[in-house]
């Protein structure tokens, strides 16, 4: 190998390895600060049946005030209202599944994210820590999902995942069904194909379902022909709990697949992190995504 070439890969290396050590520090200030936030999570959000449907949805609207006139009448509280309504109909509620040993405070960020664009019914859901079961979680999910209907008129709703949160709306949306009132499912940082990571907690029955062959990962891979549920899966290069990294794509000839590939950022990041906020709302918005999407199917 000639001087030039050693060195070429040498300063390669060294660029991945700062990349890497830049990913592992963000990993444990997102930590720290979801540990802070953790607590504020446990409970489950309140039932709000008239979210989506005017001002009130938004909890960042003043009632006394109009962003354009700084005013507030009756003409621009009709006027307000319609527009919320408006937007709600294009948006489809959005209903947000944290992952293992997770809650939903670590949506707040993309939480806060959609709501600024336009998104009305933002809900994120606890499923119990205390779950063993994928396809039990699937089942619980699916009546959520009919109670969010039933609340905002919708007949559909997009799903955000993160982790095992977005396996449980696979399993629902491609086994039970779902596909009939789920119009998108994000996915990030999801095991499709099952993780080796943690072998360590392999005794519990949810991480056990987790593995790569393990009976759901092989229901997952039977036939869904008509499936009607359209799926993006953002994936990272430096996803430190996905082994292979690769298994957070979805790889199937039914279904309808966007795989993302993230740049530099680890699991902790994907539901923080403001580049794949803007690929979310991409996603859920029907965009064509701007970097890192290629058509799995």
């Amino acid at each position: 190998m000639s001087a030039l070439s050693f060195g070429t890969v040498a300063t390669g290396r060294w660029l991945r390895s700062a990349v890497a050590i830049r990913a592992a520090v963000l990993e444990l200030v997102i930590l720290t600060g979801h540990l802070f936030l953790y607590p504020t999570g446990i409970l489950p959000e309140r039932d709000r049946p008239d979210a989506g449907t005017g001002p009130s949805a938004d909890p960042d609207h003043d009632p006394h005030t109009d962003s354009h006139s700084g005013s507030y009448t009756e003409t621009d509280a009709d006027s307000g209202t319609a527009r919320l309504r408006a937007v709600a109909a294009a948006h489809p509620p959005v209903l947000l599944l944290h992952g293992f040993v997770d809650n939903r405070s670590v949506f707040t960020l993309l939480r806060r994210s959609l709501r600024k664009h336009g998104w009305t019914h933002v809900q994120a859901l606890n499923y119990s820590p205390l779950s063993c079961d994928i396809r039990t979680a699937a089942a619980l999910l699916g009546r959520h999902v009919e109670q969010i209907c039933e609340q905002t008129g919708q007949r559909q709703v997009d799903i955000v995942g993160h982790s095992l949160g977005g396996l449980i709306a696979r399993y629902y949306v491609q086994r039970l069904g779902g596909d009939s009132r789920v119009r998108t499912v994000v996915t990030l940082g999801t095991p499709h194909s099952g993780t080796r990571a943690v072998p360590l907690l392999t005794p519990h029955p949810i991480v056990r379902q987790m593995r790569p062959g393990s009976d759901l990962m092989n229901e997952l891979t039977e036939p869904a022909p008509g499936c009607r549920t359209h799926f993006v899966a953002f994936w990272s290069d430096l996803d430190q709990l996905m082994i292979p990294v690769e298994t957070a794509r979805i790889d199937h000839p039914d279904l309808l697949v966007h795989n993302v590939q993230v740049a530099g950022i680890g699991h902790l990041a994907l539901p923080v992190h403001a580049a794949v906020a803007a690929g979310i709302r991409q996603s859920l918005t029907g965009e064509e995504l701007a970097v890192g999407a290629e058509n799995a199917a």
